[in-house]
């Protein structure tokens, strides 16, 4: 295993067991609102202080993004200068989940070397399922290889979706309308990280997303890589980081997906 790959593991690990303590005593939570439905806690910020710790003590001179500090220059970087290294952390995708006592969150942690996603972590603390990639070098869950699934029909398949009314009480928007009716069923699970594992390991068959932060698709877009599937912007090109708006699956399933949202 790649050290820097092994260092992520526990920094996700150390994440994890602060989340797992924090779930047995919800009522305590202090909640605040960054946004309309956009929650964030104090476990949000004490998982994300305790990765970056771990990772800044192992590689002092990197670079870090998480979702709730915001960007940590790497030693003598400019702010217009790009980072050789940069870790990308979302420590707990599915805070909404989380504060309501519903075990579908994780922790998410890439690495990016000279732009390029060279190492990912999404761990799962409630089902101590550990996901994880390193370039070239295939995507496993708890050490066990996966591939994406190997469905070909587009109304068989099970889909994972982030898109405008998904989460309910607002009509679907009419691009999505095809993509999300003619499959067998969507999912919306509330944790963008989860959705792309789930691509990776085959329990999805493909997911589409719109304004999916970075820190949302960093680490779950190797593990699908690595996995055998395929991910892009919904013109097909790999502006997906910068625009947020995404498409990954099985190959076959990709494609139709694909096809479902062109105008």
């Amino acid at each position: 295993m790649h050290p820097m790959l092994n260092t992520a593991i526990k920094a996700a690990r150390r994440a994890g067991a602060i989340i797992n303590r924090a779930s047995l005593d919800l009522e305590r939570l202090q909640v605040a609102r960054k946004g309309p439905k956009d929650y964030v806690t104090e476990v949000d910020q004490a998982a994300e202080e305790a990765i970056i710790d771990i990772l800044r003590t192992a590689y002092p001179s990197h670079g870090f993004l998480g979702e709730e500090s915001g960007t940590h220059l790497a030693p003598g970087q400019n702010a217009d200068d790009s980072c050789e290294f940069q870790w990308i952390i979302d420590p707990l995708d599915g805070t909404t989940n989380f504060i309501h006592g519903f075990p579908v969150y994780a922790t998410s942690i890439a690495l990016l070397h000279r732009g390029q996603v060279t190492q990912a972590v999404v761990y799962d603390p409630s089902r101590n399922e550990m996901f994880t990639a390193s370039r070239g070098g295939g995507a496993f869950m708890n050490d066990r290889r996966v591939r994406v699934s190997g469905q070909i029909r587009y109304h068989d398949a099970l889909l994972s979706a982030h898109v405008p009314g998904s989460a309910g009480g607002n009509t679907i928007s009419g691009r999505f309308t095809g993509l999300l009716s003619e499959c067998a069923s969507a999912r919306r699970v509330g944790s963008t990280v989860l959705d792309l594992a789930y691509v990776a390991s085959g329990r999805f068959d493909g997911f589409c997303g719109v304004n999916i932060k970075p820190w949302d698709m960093a680490a779950g877009s190797l593990l699908v890589l690595e996995a055998g599937g395929l991910i892009a912007d919904f013109d097909g090109e790999q502006g997906w980081m910068e625009s947020g708006n995404v498409l990954a699956g099985s190959p076959k399933i990709f494609t139709q997906m694909m096809a479902h949202i062109q105008p």
